[in-house]
C-alpha cells in the first residue's frame, strides 16, 4: 500500500492513501515510525479519515498527540465544527480522494455503532442537522449490516425500546428528521417521537409535530402506535429491529403520561396500515422506514417517506 501526504489549507497534512484498503481507519505515525488505529476522539481535516499532524512535525518539531487534540476545529467565521460528529459524516460520505474500507473486511455498522457513541449525549442531536436526506438513507443500508453478526444484532439503542425496563412512568422523547412526503405529511420534515409503556409493560408511542399548528392537529389527532419487536420490513423481507404499528388509532390507552391526548381515530394516509420499520444504528439513535401497507388485499406497499433519522432528547427524557 503506498501511503502519500496532502498538505490542507490550514496547514495540517493527512495521510493519504492511494492503493490497497484501509481497516480500520489509522492514525498518523507514531515516533517509532509504525502506524496505529485510531483510538477515542479522532481529528477531521477536510473531511478525510485519520488525524491530522501538524506540516512542523516534518521539521522534527515532534508529533500532535491524539490525546492533546481538542474535541472541535474552528472554522471561518467562528464556527465549530465537532470532530466525533464530522467522523460519522465522513463514513457516511467519504471523500472521494480516499479509498472506501474493504466491507468485506470488517463490519461497518460495528465502527458506526462505535462513532455514534463517541459522540456526547448532548451533542448527538446535532447530528439531525449534519446528516443530509441521502446520508441517512446510507445509513439505514449500513445498519442492515449489523444483523449479520449475532453479537452485534443483539446491541440496542434504548432498553425502553428493547422491553428492558418496567417503568411506566418513563417517557423516551426523540428529536426526528426526513426529507418530506406528501403535503398532507409536510410537517414530518421535522417532528418529535415519545416512547412510553403501561402497566402491562405494552410499549406504545406517538408521532407529533414542532410547530404551533402541528402541536394544535396532534392534541386532537393524536398518531399513537404500538411498539412490537419484528425481524424484517414486510414490503422487501429485510433485515430490522422493531415496527411502530399505527393501526386505526383507537388504542386502549387509559394509561398516558400526563398531558397526553386520548386516542383519536388517525387522519389519512396513518389509518391506512402505516409501519414505520426501525434499525438500531447507535447509543440513542435509530433509523426507520415509514411504509403504508394497505389496507386492501390487492393494494400493494409504497414508501410514505424517505428514510427518517431518530436521536434520543437526553435533555427532556
Amino acid at each position: 500500500m503506498k501511503v502519500e501526504a496532502v498538505t490542507t489549507a490550514s496547514g495540517y497534512r493527512r495521510p493519504f492513501f492511494s492503493a490497497g484498503h484501509l481497516s480500520p481507519p489509522l492514525r498518523p505515525l507514531s515516533p517509532s515510525g509504525s502506524w496505529r488505529p485510531l483510538r477515542g476522539s479522532s481529528r477531521l481535516v477536510s473531511k478525510a479519515w485519520g488525524v491530522a499532524v501538524r506540516a512542523s512535525a516534518e521539521r522534527g518539531r515532534g508529533f500532535l498527540s491524539g490525546w492533546d487534540e481538542k474535541p472541535y476545529e474552528l472554522l471561518p467565521g467562528g464556527r465549530i465544527a465537532y470532530l466525533d460528529e464530522q467522523d460519522v459524516v465522513t463514513f457516511l460520505d467519504p471523500p472521494k480522494e480516499l479509498i472506501p474500507l474493504d466491507p468485506s473486511s470488517y463490519n461497518p455498522s460495528a465502527y458506526l455503532w462505535k462513532k455514534i457513541g463517541e459522540i456526547p449525549e448532548e451533542r448527538r442531536h446535532r447530528l439531525l442537522h449534519l446528516l443530509q436526506p441521502r446520508l441517512i438513507t446510507r445509513a439505514w443500508e449500513i445498519a442492515g449490516t449489523r444483523f449479520e453478526d449475532a453479537m452485534l444484532a443483539k446491541k440496542t439503542a434504548s432498553p425502553m425500546l428493547s422491553g428492558a425496563t418496567e417503568s411506566t412512568t418513563l417517557v423516551e422523547y426523540y428529536n426526528c428528521r426526513t426529507s418530506g412526503g406528501p403535503q398532507s405529511i409536510s410537517w414530518m420534515k421535522s417532528f418529535k417521537k415519545a416512547i412510553f409503556c403501561d402497566s402491562s409493560l405494552r410499549i406504545y408511542g406517538r408521532f407529533y409535530g414542532e410547530s404551533v399548528m402541528a402541536r394544535i392537529t396532534s392534541s386532537s389527532k393524536p398518531l399513537y402506535f404500538v411498539v412490537k419487536q419484528v425481524k424484517e420490513v414486510m414490503a422487501t423481507e429485510q433485515p430490522c429491529d422493531l415496527a411502530y404499528e399505527f393501526g386505526d388509532g383507537l388504542w386502549n390507552l387509559n394509561e398516558r403520561p400526563e398531558g397526553f391526548p386520548k386516542p383519536e381515530k388517525h387522519p389519512h394516509p396513518f389509518d391506512d396500515e402505516v409501519i414505520v420499520y426501525a434499525r438500531y444504528i447507535g447509543p440513542g439513535v435509530l433509523v426507520g422506514q415509514a411504509w403504508q401497507e394497505g389496507k386492501e388485499l390487492q393494494q400493494l406497499p409504497q414508501k410514505l417517506c424517505k428514510e427518517i433519522l431518530m436521536v434520543k432528547d437526553y435533555f427532556k427524557s
